[in-house]
């Protein structure tokens, strides 16, 4: 069942434009939520949504490690379109005890303890942000990391049980930041400087010339590693 409805929509959107996309899926499904972490990609899709229904939700993870950057961005996003951003937390409880076993700075002696932190930062709150989600809209592209460079634009997310939507997936680059400059979208300023892939502060660092757009993320780690668990191939 699941399939097919995947697959019913997916015939009904691959001849439309991303806009004209947006629009079809908030005019015919509910339950309709938008994965932002305030990053060019989703401020791009922040910005279509809010245009066609103000109500719509939009929800980011506010892993308490975050840029000042990132939340001078989702600030005037909230200012912008006259709307208040829904933000999950990690458990403080959970966050405690990562702290007991592995110290403020665990993540950077292992895979494993990179992935708990991981997991307690993003993948927990965002299974409750998807609650009652039927259609998970996420500003992934395919070339921003070898990991994603087979996502469709539709797809059923076994791992949270959801219906998957990457409407951005066959963009480029140059796209999304045409798109920015054309609609006066606010966009973190980090970008500015060298962060063309923005996460929590300690994780993310500026990329350098010729260097990959993800190689800032978790830059310790080989580039097969380099997801968090939000999006699994």
């Amino acid at each position: 069942m699941n399939l097919k409805i995947v697959n019913d929509i997916k015939e009904k959107i691959l001849s439309l434009n991303t806009s004209d996309l947006i629009k079809y899926i908030l005019e015919n499904h509910k339950n309709v939520a938008l994965s932002s972490s305030l990053s060019a990609e989703d401020q791009v899709l922040t910005d279509m949504i809010l245009k066609v229904n103000r109500n719509s939700r939009v929800f980011t993870l506010d892993t308490g490690r975050l840029h000042s950057e990132t939340y001078k961005v989702m600030d005037e996003t909230n200012l912008k379109y006259g709307v208040k951003l829904d933000i999950f937390f990690p458990k403080f409880d959970s966050v405690e005890n990562l702290y007991k076993t592995q110290g403020v700075n665990g993540h950077f002696e292992s895979i494993q303890n990179r992935k708990n932190c991981c997991n307690i930062r993003k993948i927990e709150p965002l299974k409750r942000a998807l609650k009652g989600v039927d259609i998970w809209i996420t500003g992934l592209r395919a070339s921003q990391s070898i990991t994603r460079e087979d996502m469709p634009i539709i797809e059923w997310d076994e791992n949270f049980k959801v219906i998957k939507l990457n409407p951005l997936i066959n963009w480029s680059e140059s796209q999304v930041w045409e798109y920015i400059k054309a609609n006066k979208v606010p966009y973190n300023k980090l970008h500015d400087k060298g962060y063309p892939s923005i996460g929590c502060e300690p994780c993310t660092r500026a990329i350098k010339e010729g260097e990959d757009i993800r190689a800032g993320r978790w830059w310790w780690e080989d580039p097969e590693h380099k997801e968090c668990g939000l999006h699994k191939k």
